[in-house]
C-alpha cells in the first residue's frame, strides 16, 4: 500500500497485517477527532482479524476452553483522525514468552499524508475461559504464536530498536 505521493507507507516493522478504516461522523467525538474509546475498538478488530486469518478461530476457543485475555494497552496519539479519514492499521505479533503471556503491536497510518497517528502495543495472558484464572497457552495457540511471531519489535524486555 502507498501514500497519495505514491511512496510506500512507512511500517515500523515489515509486512504487517493490514486493516483499512474509513473514520465515521459516528467515531468522533465532541472535540471533532476519533474517540480514544473507538482506538481500543480498531485494535480489538484487527486484533482478531489477524489470529483468526491465521487460524486461531472462536472455535479453537472453546474447544481449548482457553482465551488471551488483554492485560495492558499502551497508545500513544500522535496525531488527530477526523471524520472522512481513510486510514490503515497495522499489527504484528512480537512477543510470546512460550507459556502464558504474549504481545502485539500496532501502527496506524494516513495514506493522504503518510502520517503514523496512533503507535500502541498490547500484552496478553492466556486464561482459562471458565474460570477467567491464568493458564498455559495450549499448543494449539503456541504453534501460530511460533510462527507468525515478528521480530524486533515490542517485547517483554521494553520496546526494541
Amino acid at each position: 500500500m502507498k501514500d497519495n505521493k505514491g511512496a510506500p507507507l512507512a511500517w515500523d516493522l515489515p509486512d504487517p497485517f493490514t486493516l483499512t478504516i474509513d473514520v465515521g461522523d459516528d467515531d468522533t467525538d465532541r472535540l471533532g477527532h476519533a474517540n480514544n474509546v473507538v482506538y481500543v475498538r480498531w485494535l480489538e478488530d484487527i486484533s482478531w482479524a489477524h489470529i483468526e486469518s491465521e487460524g486461531m478461530t472462536w472455535a479453537l476457543h472453546e474447544q481449548t476452553g482457553k482465551a488471551m485475555a488483554i492485560t495492558h494497552t499502551g497508545i500513544d496519539y500522535l496525531a488527530s483522525a477526523n471524520a472522512g479519514d481513510h486510514l490503515v492499521l497495522g499489527t504484528w505479533f512480537t512477543d510470546f514468552d512460550g507459556r502464558i503471556r504474549s504481545a502485539r503491536q500496532f501502527q496506524l497510518i494516513r495514506p493522504a499524508d503518510g502520517k503514523t497517528l496512533v503507535r500502541a502495543v498490547s500484552t496478553h495472558a492466556c486464561v482459562t475461559m471458565a474460570s477467567q484464572r491464568p493458564s498455559r497457552v495450549p499448543p494449539e495457540y503456541a504453534e501460530i504464536f511460533h510462527r507468525i511471531r515478528v521480530e524486533g519489535g515490542y517485547t517483554f524486555a521494553g520496546a526494541a530498536g
